[in-house]
């Protein structure tokens, strides 16, 4: 038996090697991940981002491009639509296929009414799923209809790698006609964009926050009754699921989000000052690993808290009195043959669009590139584009001031050189009498 052993043992070691490179590089590769962010965090979250929700820059990245389910972190996209596509007064009848949605689910009856301020409460403290979908047909006519308008609205935020499906975030998969199917799924870079969007950018901002901040909430439903409305249905109470509100000083808003297959989700956002962050975390355990997303949730932010400063684009400005004047060509000046200049100006700001700020690390710079024309050729119109400043942090660029001229300058023509050549003779002519 010893003899045995022996002869396999050499098997052994190298089974052994074999298993430990393959631990080895596994761990490297993590290693390599957190190091492409500048650190090394230890996350449950499969995918996660920390983002800049006013720049949209992102500070932190795991795996936070990879495609993946999302759950009902879905319920953010369906929120802000109905917000700025439908009006809070408006009552809303229960389909069947709405009423049919399984749990977590209110517990709607076909053909009764509810106002659609109620059910985005319902939608987003209980993230009840036949809410979503009597949201979704009130708002787009159908469920695939309303799913097109949340479509169009990520590719509107730069979302290239989000696909809806559903509005309650249920998974699905979809297939087109070529026969190539898609599942319901986004990436934690994507959903925290349109969290950012949710809170920064959106008209309707103001009304998501204070839903999405609301810790309970009780209305009824309504009753249709010879093409009336009235009161006296039933009576709702919702409590708000997002125990991030009381984790953190600042803590600002946030939708959770569980399925098999995604497994536990969380997107949210802490203000500081003037400092916004959004974390989005997908694949972030399976029961019984529920509060996972809250670990993660608090060593993002805190990670961003201490590692990161708002720094003012305004503090960087070119001045513009450093900007030198233009050479123009064939433009009319004082005398035939004498130099012409542009004098230009900033026209506009950070740039159209652009934050006014963005967070730094300890480490970072805004980095200042000047693009201006050396040379302008008449006619020049006041207000043409001649340059652009751009303030970047690591190449990309996150601010643009446009560089312009200040007044009109008009082309040599044969009137203009007739006028100074008469100056020119009636000037000599007065040299002459004197």
């Amino acid at each position: 038996m010893m003899y045995s052993l022996r002869k396999f043992m050499p098997v052994y070691i190298l089974a052994a090697w074999m298993l430990s490179a393959f631990v080895f590089l596994g761990t490297a590769a993590n290693a390599q991940s957190d190091a492409a962010s500048g650190t090394n965090l230890q996350l449950y979250a499969q995918s996660a981002i920390l983002m800049d929700a006013g720049s949209g820059r992102i500070l932190y990245e795991k795996n936070g491009h990879e495609i993946r389910p999302m759950a009902s972190t879905t319920k953010i996209m369906t929120c802000i639509l109905a917000l700025e596509y439908g009006n809070l007064e408006d009552y809303v009848e229960v389909s069947s296929h709405a009423a049919s949605m399984p749990k977590v689910k209110l517990g709607m009856r076909q053909g009764e009414c509810y106002q659609l301020k109620d059910l985005l409460y319902s939608l987003m403290l209980e993230s009840h799923n036949d809410s979503a979908v009597a949201i979704a047909e009130h708002i787009g006519g159908s469920v695939s209809q309303f799913a097109d308008m949340m479509n169009q609205k990520a590719r509107d935020l730069g979302c290239e790698d989000t696909f809806f499906i559903t509005p309650n975030g249920l998974d699905a998969v979809e297939q087109n006609g070529q026969g190539e199917k898609r599942a319901h799924s986004t990436t934690a870079a994507d959903l925290a964009r349109i969290m950012s969007y949710c809170i920064m950018e959106s008209p309707r901002k103001e009304e998501f926050l204070a839903i999405t901040r609301t810790a309970s909430y009780q209305f009824s439903s309504f009753r249709r009754e010879d093409g009336e409305i009235s009161a006296g249905g039933r009576s709702f109470y919702c409590n708000n699921h997002n125990a991030f509100l009381g984790m953190m000083e600042g803590a600002l808003s946030g939708k959770t989000g569980f399925t098999a297959n995604a497994g536990y989700c969380y997107v949210g956002a802490l203000q500081r000052g003037e400092r916004t962050y959004v974390v989005a975390l997908l694949a972030c355990g399976w029961p019984n690993n529920k509060t996972y997303k809250w670990s993660d949730t608090r060593e993002l932010m805190n990670y961003g808290l201490d590692h990161f400063e708002y720094h003012s684009l305004s503090d960087v400005k070119v001045d513009e009195e450093s900007l030198e004047p233009i050479p123009v060509e064939k433009g009319q000046g004082g005398r035939i043959g004498g130099a012409v200049f542009a004098q230009v100006e900033i026209a506009s700001g950070t740039g159209e669009g652009g934050p006014e700020g963005v967070l730094l690390s300890a480490e970072e710079e805004i980095e200042i590139r000047k693009e201006i024309r050396g040379r302008l050729e008449a006619p020049v119109r006041a207000g043409e584009k001649v340059g652009e400043i751009s303030y970047l942090v690591g190449g990309e660029v996150y601010g643009v001031d446009y560089v312009v001229t200040k007044d009109d300058i008009r082309a040599i023509d044969f009137g203009w050189c007739l006028t100074r050549i008469l100056e020119g003779y009636m000037l000599e002519e007065r040299k002459t009498d004197e």
